[in-house]
């Protein structure tokens, strides 16, 4: 059947009332090959560009007097146009979501980084995970409040989501935190006054583990009382020259006097928490003994450029990034 027999046949089986006549139907495909490339959505700038002028270029030939076969070869060429523009088009929009998605995990990588203990929360592996499957407006929206929550617990006292306090490194020189040490702000200014005067020493960062499950348990009372409780056995097991500081809510900072080799030294902390026993904390007016588990960090101060370095302590590599 030829375009002329087509155009006839639908005049002799019309829908309801009777067909107009088409008078020239290669025209009307012409424009119907151009309105649809019209309304085709723009993905990449330049294959779009390209796209539009090959449809426009093959929807022209439509109306010049060719054999019907080279008309359908035309409609054809017409066709394989809209579906290259497909492919390419589903092909950039993979690649943008691929890239958008890596950008979104590194931001949120960096971000865990600032979190102290929170960055291995069953939470956050989590959230990081759910990133390679966004997809929907919905999924994304859902997502973002998700992370809404685990960055700002809606409880003042930090128990939403198992959470024992979402802090990044305490930047306060005041002792009003509940270890009852100065903040970490007192530790970067003491970092910087050593690197000022050309000395040397080490930096460990000591991790208080489970303080969520206590939270959960026991509520934020008792994770107070386990920050104290560890801060007075690190404070009394540490030299009296070495300074210790609050650092976050799950973490304390101590400034370590120079030692005869680092091995030593790691000897020396790894016995220290070998010696952490369980602590005495009231929860709801009664007594009751727990094991803060802790681990450490050890860092020289000459490895850092600048004292601010010290706010870009690892949680996943254990050292300065």
């Amino acid at each position: 059947m030829n375009l002329r027999q087509m155009t006839a046949w639908g005049q002799s089986h019309p829908s309801g009332k009777k067909a107009a006549e088409i008078p020239n139907a290669e025209r009307w495909l012409t424009l119907l090959a151009e309105g649809a490339a019209l309304n085709v959505p723009e993905i990449d700038e330049e294959s779009y560009k390209a796209f539009r002028a090959n449809v426009s270029s093959l929807a022209l030939q439509l109306p010049d007097r060719l054999p019907d076969n080279d008309k359908l070869d035309l409609l054809r060429r017409i066709l394989a146009e809209f579906e290259a523009y497909r492919e390419s088009s589903e092909t950039a929009l993979r690649e943008r979501l691929s890239g958008w998605r890596g950008v979104v995990k590194a931001l949120f990588r960096d971000l865990l980084a600032s979190l102290a203990d929170e960055v291995k929360s069953p939470v956050a592996k989590a959230l990081e995970q759910e990133i390679a499957r966004l997809t929907t407006a919905a999924e994304i929206e859902k997502w973002s409040e998700d992370l809404a929550q685990f960055l700002h617990p809606p409880d003042a006292q930090g128990q939403a989501l198992g959470l024992a306090s979402l802090k990044t490194a305490d930047r306060s020189t005041a002792n009003d935190n509940a270890a009852g040490l100065r903040g970490g702000g007192a530790a970067v200014e003491y970092v910087r006054k050593i690197m000022e005067q050309g000395g040397n020493g080490y930096i460990a960062l000591f991790r208080l583990s489970c303080l969520d499950v206590i939270n959960q348990r026991f509520g934020p009372e008792a994770v107070q009382d386990c920050l104290m409780a560890v801060s007075a056995f690190l404070t009394s097991s540490l030299r009296n020259e070495d300074a210790i500081y609050h650092w976050s809510g799950s973490s304390l900072l101590t400034i370590l006097q120079p030692r005869a080799s680092e091995q030593i030294l790691t000897a020396e902390l790894n016995r220290i928490v070998s010696q952490n026993r369980e602590s005495n904390i009231i929860v709801e007016g009664r007594s009751m003994m727990l094991r803060t588990p802790l681990s450490f960090e050890l860092t020289p101060i000459n490895r850092l450029r600048t004292a601010e370095d010290l706010y870009r302590l690892s949680t996943q590599q254990g050292a300065l990034l």
